[in-house]
């Protein structure tokens, strides 16, 4: 055997002997975690670390979130793309803006892309968890996440994952669980109202629709709780540009919390234009 083998033979066998030394989920996890602030999610050698880690720890729920940030991650690119005419787009704010050969200024916004099959098998984990682990509420929300973001101006299938989970706590009220531990229904209310938020901030007729029967529903379903209120009132004020109907929303929600800012902040806005249209 020649030097140059016999050293790649060593390296080899040494790189097998700390993998076994690896006797724990927390040091696979470490070790995962390292890896990732190194080369990213999707990464050199981290799907590799995913498998030995699942083959070692199958039961490690820390496993099948890190294989589908993966697949989600594999799958995703970046382009800079022009929307004329839109001050935002998705949520974001333009990264530059250029003239156009009409000397026109268009702004150019970032957008994500996904690869179909990457994007499947993400989607492909969070549906064995949620079918082996139907109270978790992490893979419930990934997945609605996740939907939203491959879907965007058009989140038919997020829509949907998000009103079954409703669906679910109206008619069974489960034990849910977050990331193990039990969450009661103000983690529920926060994460419908976070995953919600997203349909509101891709700001198309058909998103800002689902926000509106989504918003709707919890408030139904959770009278008391003033986020709710606020995002009826959004989607009076912005989606429809109907000040009254939205202040009637803002104001319900400070009779249930006078230190509403979301409702103060809206309400002053309206005020304003009122009074410049007064003095017009």
């Amino acid at each position: 055997m020649n030097k140059k083998r016999l050293i790649l033979t060593i390296a080899a066998t040494a790189v097998c002997a700390a993998a076994a030394a690896q006797t724990t989920a927390e040091e696979f996890q470490a070790r995962y975690e390292r890896l990732v602030r190194n080369v990213g999610y999707a990464g050199v050698g981290v799907e590799t670390l995913i498998d030995r880690w699942e083959e070692a720890f199958p039961d490690d729920p820390a496993v099948p979130m890190a294989r589908f940030n993966y697949y989600f991650l594999k799958g995703q690119s970046t382009e800079i793309v022009p929307v004329p005419g839109e001050r935002r787009y998705l949520g974001k704010a333009p990264v530059m803006t250029l003239k156009d050969p009409q000397g026109e200024l268009v702004p150019y916004f970032e957008e994500d892309f996904y690869d179909e099959e990457y994007f499947g098998e993400a989607v492909k984990v969070l549906d064995r968890q949620i079918a082996a682990h139907p109270d978790e509420l992490r893979w419930r929300y990934a997945k609605v996440a996740a939907l939203s973001a491959y879907e965007k101006e058009s989140p038919d299938m997020a829509a949907a994952e998000l009103k079954t989970l409703i669906k679910r706590q109206e008619t069974a009220r489960p034990s849910w669980t977050l990331d193990g531990e039990p969450a009661g229904e103000d983690v529920f209310q926060q994460g419908v109202g976070e995953l919600c938020a997203a349909f509101f901030d891709a700001g198309s007729p058909a998103s800002l629709q689902y926000f509106f029967d989504i918003s709707e529903r919890m408030n139904k379903l959770y009278p008391k709780n003033p986020a709710f209120l606020d995002n009826i009132g959004s989607f009076w004020q912005v989606a429809k540009g109907n000040d009254k109907q939205a202040a009637k929303y803002y104001k319900k929600a400070l009779k249930l919390d006078p230190t509403d800012y979301a409702a103060t902040r809206n309400l002053q806005i309206i005020e304003k234009k009122q009074q410049a249209a007064k003095k017009k």
